[in-house]
């Protein structure tokens, strides 16, 4: 498989499956950036969809408003675990992830996203 460097943008993440096999379709923030990682969603108290974090294996919500979903991502974009994250936690390194997906606490299990799962991520532009 080839690698995929992001950029800096937005995109679409689909979650296959769910009901009449369509799958789900989610806005999907990116920060590919050093600057647009650190920032990340500090100070959001919402996000519509969900932010990919690339490349990362570990977040923090210090300074976060809003509890967060973390799913960290392997190289082929398989789910390795999903964790809840209160404001003011620091998550621990995932040694494989090289990707991470930040929502809304909740919302990933309503799209199916779980330890597992391979996502597939499209960028606009």
């Amino acid at each position: 498989m080839a690698r995929r460097r992001w950029r800096d943008g937005r995109g679409t993440l689909v979650v296959p499956g769910g009901t009449g096999g369509g799958g789900t379709t989610v806005p999907l923030e990116i920060a590919a950036s050093y600057r647009a990682r650190t920032r990340g969603l500090l100070g959001r108290t919402s996000l519509d969809g969900a932010m990919l974090l690339s490349p990362a294996n570990s977040v923090h919500t210090f300074g976060m408003r809003i509890p967060i979903d973390v799913a960290y991502l392997d190289r082929g974009l398989t789910v390795l675990s999903v964790r809840t994250m209160r404001p003011g936690r620091l998550g621990l390194p995932r040694p494989r992830a090289r990707h991470v997906l930040e929502a809304e606490a909740g919302a990933m299990a309503g799209w199916g996203v779980r330890a597992g799962a391979r996502v597939e991520l499209t960028a606009n532009g």
